[in-house]
This record gives C-alpha cells, structure tokens and sequence, in this order.
C-alpha cells in the first residue's frame, strides 16, 4: 500500500525584502552582507543554514538580507536589478534567465550536482483521514475533487506539480495525448491557482480544496510549526531539484557560502527541514551516516524511522524529460505563446480550465 503520512505545511509567509547594506546592483557592496533572493519554500532551511556558517570562520560576523517569494518572480526581479549576491530558485530555467542577463556565470552548473542545492518529492495532501480516499494521480481527476496547486507562470513548484502529472501518464506507457487529457482534466479540477508553492500551502491549510499539490518538504516542514495535514507519495512521482548560484558581483563571503551550502552541514540542515539532500549517486535517497544524523532526527516527520520512503517509480529530470535542464519540456509543456510560439500544453490546459487569469 502506498504511504498515506501525517504532515504538515509551512506557514510562514513571504519574507520583505531588507536592502540595507546592498546597493542598486545585482550584488551586494558591504563584503560581509549576504543577499539571498530565493523561491518561498526554503526560507527555513536557508535561516538554519545561516545560524551553522556563522560559527564558521568564513561566516563569522557575516549577515544576510533576505527575499522570498514565487521563483519565476523572483528570478525576473533580479534579472530587472533586484539586489543578489546568492539566488535559491526552484527551477534551473530561472536561474538560466539570469545567465541570459550577464549576472550569472554560464558554468553555475558544472559540477557532480549540477548547481542543484536542495532536492525534494511531488506529494498529494489530503485532508485529515483522507475523505475523498486519494491514493494516486487517478484519482485527482474524479468528479468532486478539488485541486490546489500555485501558478505555473510564475512559481517553479507549479512546475514540477505538474511535470509529475505529466509523467505519471508519459513514462508509465502512456502517449503524449493521453497525458494531454490527463492534464485537461487535472486542471479542470483546480479550484485556486496561487502565486507560490507557499501560498498553496497556506490556502489549503486555510480550507481550500481536497488536494494539495506540494513538495513533501513543506509537509514535514509545516509539522514542526504544529499544523497538520496527511499525504500521499504516489507510485510514479518526481525528483524535486532546487538550483543555487552566485552571481557575478557576489559579495566576498558569497563563495564559501555556497560552498557551505552544498557541504555536509548545509545538507544536514536541508534535511532536518524536510528537504531530501542532494545525491548525485542516488537521487532521492538519504545517506544518513554521511549527514551524522539518525532519521529519528527528522522531527515532524510521519514515520521517525523512514522520514524519506523510498519512492516505486522516481522520475528524475535528466533520466525521463531530456534533462538535466528543462530544455526538453520547457516550451513544450510550458510556452507562454509570446512572439507566435504555440501555447505549451500546461498553459494551454490552464486557458481551457477558465482559470489563466488567477
């Protein structure tokens, strides 16, 4: 039987923006100030991180100013001059724009990780008890069942949302027009589409919808702060890959930064959040021997002894989409249909739900 777990979601909001200490350009120019420009759902992962490098000598008196909010957001402000020395985006296309503008390196993503940080799953939750006997994809497309899931235009969770359902059709014997009306049903279901991953979380702990569409992370996050909700990890389901870069400009302590976010401690963080640790030999499993934690440690996770069950079927962009970037389904799935390009088939599924505008 397929996992249905107690969890729970975050409910901390989007960081404001503190500019202090940061110029009008990209980067930062106080060489122990940090400015983090991420997605929403790795704020917490990210504060603990930053508490660990403090008591370091490459982060001793360090201080950081942050900014979370939708990764496509995000990633356009910064494009457009929102200050960074360090970006946490949810997808590797967001970062690619910043390359496209001359603020990142092109080579941000060389490496055994891939410039991949943080890494999590696509789960289903449920409401408590699982009324409406949510088991796997299927059953999201029942007459009655309602849908939250964030944006695809502008929120990189949204992506990877549905990506997964995608795949669940696609690499499970389906053909691509089979997976099409999956996703026109999928979609037709969607009762909200909200702006980030974290403001899906809030409105179905707020009483939106029967489903959430959600990185497993925010589950076992969010049952930290005491908020609960049950879910489901599907048999097919998708490896959640989080890029990080510096930029150009970076102030100083920026490099040891990423270095230490990608190191033995910033991963050991990632996972006493919820997050699942990169591990490029074996995606989506946990070495915690590696980490010197137990799993034990893993609070709010539903079952101490497996916080991160093994996944049947786990879709990894680079093995089953043309990755390891999203060339291979970006416009394809996501088009946006500017300059006479067609509508991608997410996007378009989106139109015909009635629901773009949201």
């Amino acid at each position: 039987m397929r996992p249905s777990i107690r969890a729970a979601a975050a409910a901390s909001v989007v960081s404001v923006l503190a500019l202090a200490g940061c110029s009008s350009s990209a980067g930062s120019t106080d060489a122990e100030s940090i400015s983090i420009v991420g997605f929403a759902v790795p704020e917490t992962a990210n504060k603990a991180i930053a508490e660990e490098f403090a008591k370091t000598p490459e982060g001793e008196g360090v201080t950081f100013t942050t900014s979370y909010g939708a990764s496509g957001d995000q990633s356009r402000a910064v494009a457009d001059g929102l200050p960074a020395d360090y970006v946490h985006l949810s997808v590797a296309s967001d970062v690619d724009r910043l390359v496209d503008a001359g603020l990142v390196d092109e080579t941000w993503d060389d490496g055994p990780d891939k410039g991949i940080v943080s890494t999590s799953i696509v789960v289903l939750g449920v409401r408590d008890g699982n009324p409406k006997d949510i088991q796997d994809w299927d059953d999201l497309i029942k007459p009655g069942v309602e849908i939250v899931t964030p944006n695809p235009a502008s929120s990189g969770s949204a992506r990877w949302n549905a990506l997964a359902a995608w795949g669940h059709v696609t690499q499970n014997g389906g053909s691509e027009e089979e997976a099409t009306e999956y996703l026109d049903k999928l979609f037709a279901n969607v009762v909200t589409l909200t702006n980030s991953g974290r403001d899906a979380t809030t409105a179905f702990l707020g009483g939106t919808g029967d489903v959430l569409l959600a990185y497993e992370n925010e589950a076992i996050l969010a049952s930290q702060s005491g908020q609960g909700f049950e879910y489901v990890i599907p048999e097919t389901t998708l490896l959640i890959e989080n890029p990080g870069a510096i930029l150009n400009d970076a102030s100083a302590p920026s490099q040891a930064w990423i270095d230490f976010v990608r190191g033995p401690e910033g991963q050991k963080q990632f996972a006493l959040t919820g997050f699942r640790p990169v591990n490029p030999d074996a995606p989506g499993e946990v070495d915690f021997d590696a980490l010197g934690i137990e799993p034990g440690d893993i609070k709010g996770a539903p079952d101490p002894a497996d916080p991160f069950p093994a996944v049947h079927h786990l879709l990894t962009l680079e093995n089953d989409f043309g990755g390891p970037g999203w060339d291979g389904v970006k416009d394809k799935l996501f088009g946006d249909g500017k300059d006479g390009a067609p509508l991608g088939i997410v996007t378009e599924s989106i139109e015909k739900s009635g629901k773009a505008s949201e």
